[in-house]
């Protein structure tokens, strides 16, 4: 792990600015596609010709020509042009990020993330979790995590079953939305076939999109149908804790995709909450469970040691059997990685 140059950081934060903006001016300029018309038996009809994600055309009836059409054309135009000043200046931020060796996600990773984006996944309170939020925590912290810690193929994303919803009518349909970039993208038939799939992935790569969502009791763990997903997710323990408070970053690759990922500090508690258990058969799993947990606590004891202090009060407040987890987490650490572990107790000798 090293300190990202000063310059990095403070281009990542505009790009983030720049992202908020452009989420909250969402308009018709948005919308991609061109207007076109028709003429039947002398009347003239437009039609709004839009392009999804796989090169889908769709063409959407207006309403026959008259003024009122004509100045919202004139409006969509004018709005399309300040679209493209915006793209132009996204694109130039994550080159230069890139160049300034900030963490970058890959190419087909973005492509599904920028995709669940524009499907309103994000706007309705979903959150990135797993190791492609890991990956964008560094960017936000202001480091470059060391490589061992981020290979992996998997999408997680992680919502409520009563999703956060700005705009009542609004759903995110995740697997029309996978569908739609041909990619490949199947369900993964789960191992009770009873019970739906909560996850999709492409015949012959590893690259796949789990869908979680927080389990209320310990044995609840069939499947939860999340209609404003149009798809289930599978319930797992604790991750209330991890994706209750997050926070707006961006994922960089060829430009910028605004997201949600958990809080840095609450996530590595969570890390120590599953690193106990896991079975011995993902003894992978908890051993890069534990290496993030040393790199983030390396960067927030001695940057944020405030944000630590109110998650690990929120452990508290939840019992003891949370607190006997996280303890438990902190002794396999301990093991691990010992100056990390001195540099927490140290820091925070009565806490666990």
């Amino acid at each position: 792990m090293k300190r990202l140059p000063l310059v990095t950081q403070t281009l990542y934060a505009e790009l983030v600015e720049q992202l908020i903006i452009a989420e909250a001016n969402r308009s018709v300029g948005k919308l991609s596609g061109c207007f076109t018309s028709k003429t039947v038996k002398g009347k003239e009809y437009c039609y709004f010709q839009s392009s999804e994600p796989g090169g889908i055309s769709r063409q959407i009836y207006i309403g026959p020509r008259n003024l009122a059409i004509d100045s919202f054309i004139e409006k969509y135009m004018g709005e399309r042009k300040d679209i493209r000043e915006e793209t132009e200046t996204l694109g130039r931020l994550a080159s230069q990020l890139r160049i300034g060796d900030a963490n970058i996600t890959d190419a087909e990773t973005a492509r599904v993330l920028r995709a669940l984006a524009d499907s309103g996944f994000f706007r309705l309170g979903g959150v990135l979790v797993g190791t492609h939020a890991f990956l964008v925590m560094g960017n936000v912290l202001g480091v470059k995590w060391d490589k061992p810690s981020l290979r992996t193929q998997d999408i997680d994303i992680a919502g409520s079953a009563r999703m956060e919803v700005a705009v009542p009518d609004l759903f995110a349909d995740i697997p029309g939305t996978l569908e739609s970039l041909q990619m490949g993208f199947l369900p993964i038939p789960p191992l009770n076939h009873k019970n739906p799939s909560t996850s999709f992935h492409i015949r012959g790569k590893e690259l796949r999109v789990d869908i979680l969502t927080p389990a209320k009791k310990p044995d609840d763990l069939k499947p939860v149908f999340i209609n404003r997903l149009k798809t289930s997710a599978q319930p797992l323990m604790f991750l209330d804790y991890l994706i209750e408070t997050h926070v707006q970053a961006a994922v960089i690759n060829g430009g910028g995709v605004l997201v949600n990922i958990p809080d840095p500090a609450r996530y590595a508690l969570h890390k120590l909450l599953v690193a106990g258990e896991r079975p011995v058969s993902s003894s992978v799993k908890s051993t890069k469970d534990l290496f993030q947990v040393s790199q983030l606590f390396n960067i927030l004891i001695p940057d944020r040691p405030g944000d630590l202090s109110a998650a690990l009060d929120e452990i508290q407040s939840r019992g003891k059997g949370w607190v006997k987890r996280v303890g438990n987490g902190l002794k396999q650490l301990g093991s691990t990685y010992p100056d990390t572990y001195k540099l927490f107790k140290d820091t925070y000798p009565e806490t666990i």
